[in-house]
């Protein structure tokens, strides 16, 4: 169970700073609107960093269902309590999302913008076209399991990436810090055409809160295009995974 309330806690932490910074960034009468997308990929990926060093020790810091799936398919993380931390993820993500929204409820109504708002909470495409999309996200997370893979390996020195254990790789130093520059870097460079979810609860759970919140003229919450972002990250990191080991460095 303090498993499953570490990945709830880091997922929460990771969404409240992350969609945080897209309010920031978005929102009428805000100070730091306009500030661009540098800000947007830096915020997420120091957001990354720091749910990892909160809760890294003790559940591996996951915060991430495609980290989950990838890891278990590779043997390094039980199948058996891959439904529990998926269930975790997806109801921190949702709790940080609604802490996000709490922290700039002056600002919602100051605002007309229905997609923007929607923006804040989970990703829209630069240019809609399904296949395109999928493969942005697929690409952009087969890179970051493959990158965590690759930080876990080189912590450890592992005879096997099955005996990879990201409570050890995340419980200090500066591998959690080098995990953030990764999403950091992915955002900044493969991030515009999709807005980089690499992640199916940083997506599903803010899109559900979008769609439950009272939010002023906020518009459609655009269900139709959800399953990509949770189809292209379990694609992506399943792969990424899957060249790691095969590659077997």
């Amino acid at each position: 169970m303090e498993k499953y309330l570490a990945e709830f806690v880091g997922t929460a932490i990771l969404l409240l700073l992350g969609n945080g910074a897209c309010a920031n960034l978005t929102l009428a009468k805000s100070k730091a609107k306009g500030g661009g997308w540098i800000v947007v990929a830096t915020a997420w990926g120091l957001a990354v960093a720091v749910a990892v060093y909160c809760v890294g020790r003790i559940s591996g810091a996951h915060i991430n269902p495609a980290v989950t799936v990838s890891l278990a398919m590779i043997g390094s993380f039980p199948w058996s309590e891959v439904p529990g931390y998926i269930l975790a993820q997806l109801a921190g993500a949702l709790t940080g999302a609604f802490l996000a929204w709490a922290a700039f409820l002056a600002h919602w109504k100051e605002t007309d913008d229905p997609e923007g708002k929607l923006g804040i909470f989970c990703t829209i495409p630069a240019i809609p076209k399904y296949p395109a999309n999928l493969l942005t996200e697929i690409i952009g997370t087969a890179l970051l399991l493959f990158g965590i893979l690759a930080i876990g390996d080189n912590a450890q020195s592992l005879n096997s990436v099955g005996d990879l254990d990201l409570s050890v790789v995340f419980s200090g130093g500066i591998q959690p810090l080098i995990v953030g520059f990764l999403v950091w870097v992915i955002g900044l460079s493969l991030g515009g055409p999709t807005g980089y979810a690499i992640n199916p609860a940083r997506d599903l759970g803010p899109r559900l809160a979008h769609a439950l919140l009272p939010i002023p003229g906020k518009g459609s919450s655009q269900w139709h295009y959800a399953w990509v972002p949770i189809v292209g990250p379990l694609v992506g990191g399943a792969l990424g995974a899957a060249l790691y080991t095969l590659l077997a460095f």
